[in-house]
């Protein structure tokens, strides 16, 4: 329903299909587009490219949340679950770990999604794209390429808590509607900068000059893509992200993973299935605990509220006044 795609046809003259079937290419050519220029300065050609390009990343977009929720229907048919969740989507582009829950341990993915994430991306410099990654249109282009000195130098100023100003696509809501659906009809969102958290941001390598392989650990809310396109402005270039890749979720790691296939190869088999499900605790794995007796754990069941401090605790400080400093308890 784009308008500047009214009145034009288009022909797919080819499409290419990878050999795991997991990625096709459409060559697709637009009839009926003139070359006239238009009150915005654009030959009618140029903006039947760029709506391609939007489509482009809607249908991948689609694709992408299409192909999540066959994966998570088919791991749930796995383990015979009758409910289900994970802990945090992924980029349409983007690969690696997702921890998936089942029955009463989807009470936990809050957790798993509120916790740390490791990740590791490819930034390439020398053009920025309206996506951030390798999906949109490029809008800006430099010649110049940081060494890696100039890169390593740069890092800290994006450690710690840092204000960063999240992509047009994005799932941020602007009245009501996401800023990427905003984004795809063409229109430009007004996104406030938020603070983030970047608790570890390192150089792993520099496979040519051009480009970037970094690892960040961050808090929840913090978008890589637009860590790769501030980094690249503070070194007097642009950039984007071509690659990037989850490998870890609060107290999850890569390393423990297991693909959908491989999870599959053993399913006809209930007993090795069952070795790769874990306790809901996993998921509790870094939130403070409190050990109950029976009779606390009982008013908690029945919705009642527990002291966190214990009968002998409250008559030790009973005596405490407002202005009084308590410096240590000793349990003899």
């Amino acid at each position: 329903r784009d308008p500047a795609l009214a009145g034009v046809s288009l022909t797919v003259s080819e499409v290419r299909v990878s050999p795991d079937l997991k990625n096709a290419t459409c060559f697709v050519t637009p009839l009926g587009a003139s070359t006239h220029t238009g009150p915005d300065g654009n030959a009618d050609e140029d903006r039947v490219v760029e709506a391609l390009k939007r489509a482009s990343a809607f249908l991948r977009g689609q694709v992408a949340r299409e192909v999540r929720l066959k994966y998570m229907a088919r791991v749930r048919r796995l383990f015979n679950a009758a409910k289900a969740g994970h802990g945090g989507t992924l980029d349409p582009f983007a690969t690696g770990l997702l921890p998936i829950a089942f029955g009463e341990a989807t009470k936990t993915v809050q957790y798993v999604m509120d916790g740390a994430k490791t990740y590791r991306f490819t930034v390439t410099f020398g053009e920025e794209t309206d996506t951030l990654d390798t999906e949109g249109a490029v809008t800006a282009r430099s010649d110049h390429l940081p060494e890696r000195a100039a890169i390593e130098a740069a890092l800290p100023a994006f450690t710690g808590t840092i204000s960063q100003v999240p992509p047009q696509f994005s799932a941020i809501k602007v009245n009501g509607e996401r800023a990427y659906d905003r984004a795809r009809k063409g229109e430009t969102s007004d996104l406030a900068a938020r603070p983030v958290s970047v608790q570890a941001l390192t150089l792993v390598e520099t496979p040519s000059a051009a480009e970037a392989i970094l690892e960040v650990r961050c808090g929840k809310g913090t978008y890589v893509r637009a860590l790769a396109r501030d980094l690249a402005r503070h070194l007097g270039t642009v950039g984007h992200v071509t690659q990037l890749r989850r490998t870890a979720v609060a107290g999850f790691a890569e390393t423990a993973a297991i693909s959908l296939d491989a999870l599959e190869q053993v399913g006809h088999n209930p007993p090795a299935l069952a070795e790769y499900l874990l306790p809901i605790e996993a998921a509790l794995d870094g939130i403070p605990a409190m050990a109950l007796n029976e009779a606390e754990t009982r008013r908690l069941r029945n919705g009642q509220a527990v002291s966190l401090l214990r009968k002998i605790d409250l008559d030790r400080i009973a005596g405490l006044v407002d202005g009084d400093e308590l410096v240590a308890l000793h349990r003899g």
